[in-house]
């Protein structure tokens, strides 16, 4: 997979794109776990939060530079 990309004449970060994809799928997973209650059973939800968003990112930018 290419480093950067052009978007309108402009040099893109390739993991802007996984940013992004997970940003939409941390906000889906969200949604799906506030439905569910699960934030009830969690100390911190905005850290839980994040650390749900770190992972994916994480992981998804490891499976996109490998």
């Amino acid at each position: 997979m290419p480093r950067e990309f052009a978007l309108l004449d402009a040099l893109v970060p390739t993991l802007f794109l996984v940013f992004l994809g997970s940003v939409v799928l941390q906000t889906l997973l969200d949604r799906v776990m506030g439905r569910c209650g699960l934030y009830r059973h969690v100390w911190h939800p905005p850290l839980f939060r994040l650390s749900v968003f770190i992972c994916i990112f994480g992981a998804s930018g490891l499976l996109v530079l490998r």
